[in-house]
């Protein structure tokens, strides 16, 4: 609709933070979604707003919900109770569009996914070619840029085995462009990397969020959370218990046990 389109560039226009209060309807909607494994509530009663074009980064203990609220929002995970609405989509219908959601929300692993059996440039244009039914010339192009916009267009006949961890995440990435989605999950991208690979990754990020593609991230790079965000959220306990822009909560943390996480991980600069 037109007016949803005018509130959307009214939103990427504006500073970090202040989407918040922007006009219109987020692209994400999360509203008092709850989820058990058995016994243990792993998410209780999470709410989150998303605007496009923005950056929100979840951070928090490992154990504390963040990787499962990403896996209900790629449909990876039912939740028990709630409600998620992407793009328009409503997660929790019993006859939602699986395929429908894959094409809207991509999503990158700690673990690479590629398959091992299929050259880098395959594995890009693959999903394209067969939910989107693009035709092979179409696909494998697209593949081809995105493989220049990640910095290995150089790679596409090489095999995930011929390549370091570093490029496998790159090419992870840039398959999951390759279904132009609405918004970009990423589960701690970094974590089965080298140190030495951590930077060319999150350098990848940065330029996608500098273009202005939406993203959710869980991450434990507080540098490129304080840099990069224009929201942060604190899960404990599979709550939200704290979030604000970058600077509010890394550098006056209301909740004691923000301040004691990030005392712990920034080594004693939080509050």
């Amino acid at each position: 609709m037109p007016e949803t389109r005018e509130n959307d560039e009214i939103a990427r226009s504006m500073p970090a933070g202040a989407r918040r209060k922007a006009v219109g309807e987020a692209l994400v909607a999360v509203r008092n979604v709850r989820k058990s494994f058995g016994a243990v509530e792993v998410l209780r009663d999470v709410s989150l707003d998303v605007w496009r074009g923005e950056v929100v980064v979840l951070v928090g203990r490992s154990g504390s919900g963040k990787s499962t609220l990403l896996r209900c929002l790629n449909h990876l995970e039912t939740f028990d109770s709630g409600a998620v609405v992407i793009d328009g989509i409503a997660l929790g219908e019993r006859r939602v569009d699986v395929d429908r959601i894959r094409r809207e929300v991509g999503m990158v692993f700690q673990s690479f996914n590629l398959f091992a059996h299929l050259t880098v440039l395959d594995n890009i244009a693959l999903a394209p070619r067969i939910v989107r039914r693009e035709p092979r010339a179409a696909a494998e192009k697209r593949a081809r840029e995105l493989l220049a916009r990640v910095g290995i267009g150089e790679k596409e006949s090489s095999y995930p085995r011929q390549l370091s961890g570093g490029q496998q995440q790159r090419v992870a990435i840039a398959r999951a462009l390759a279904m132009q989605p609405a918004v970009m999950l990423f589960d701690e991208p970094t974590s089965a990397l080298d140190p030495e690979m951590i930077g060319e990754v999150l350098d990848v990020m940065r330029n996608l969020a500098e273009s202005g593609m939406t993203m959710i991230v869980v991450t434990h790079e507080m540098g490129f959370a304080r840099e990069v965000s224009d929201f942060v959220c604190f899960l404990d306990g599979g709550r939200i218990v704290e979030s604000g822009t970058p600077r509010q909560v890394f550098d006056a943390p209301r909740d004691e046990r923000t301040a004691a996480f990030l005392g712990q991980v920034l080594g004693g600069r939080a509050r």
